[in-house]
């Protein structure tokens, strides 16, 4: 019986390499997304003179909104690559700028971005209100604020887990 365990064992942890695909496949749907970040920029920069003020906060929200969404697929690029496949073999200190990435601070990070994300998100429908009707603006203020609870909930439940580690 020991052998047959010892192959199925093998397999489960072999099979963590199929994630390397969609990690790939996230790599290039960034370099996807970075194409439409700069269709996105030649388009404020071809209309810096033509947008009013509030059209132009809006082109730069957007804009933002865009970096935080391609430095949130980085992250879980990087963590997810690190945590779950293999570690990284690059010399002292060369990851060193990406701090502790663990599958408890990923969820953090993950959780904080999707709140910048829709915060922005919902900025953008404020500044255009009158575009929205009331009850979709409650709607998605209300979505904006699941995210915010969830994320607190998330920090106070790491927090609640990791003060039980260090003692």
């Amino acid at each position: 019986m020991k052998p047959l365990e010892l192959v199925i064992e093998r397999i489960i942890l072999g099979s963590r390499w199929l994630l390397v695909a969609f990690y790939l496949g996230l790599a290039i749907s960034l370099a996807i997304y970075a194409v439409a970040f700069m269709a996105k920029l030649f388009k404020v920069g071809a209309n810096i003179f033509a947008y009013s003020e509030g059209e132009m906060i809006l082109a730069m929200l957007g804009l933002i909104d865009a970096a935080l969404v391609a430095s949130l697929v980085v992250m879980v690029m990087i963590a997810g690559y690190e945590n779950f496949v293999s570690r990284f073999d690059v010399n002292d200190g060369e990851l060193a700028w990406l701090g502790k990435l663990d599958a408890g601070s990923l969820k953090i990070k993950v959780a904080s971005s999707i709140v910048a994300i829709s915060s922005i998100h919902l900025l953008q429908v404020f500044l255009n209100a009158q575009q929205y009707d009331n009850w979709k603006i409650a709607v998605l203020t209300g979505i904006h604020l699941s995210f915010v609870v969830s994320a607190l909930l998330l920090g106070f439940l790491d927090n609640m887990m990791g003060g039980k580690n260090k003692t």
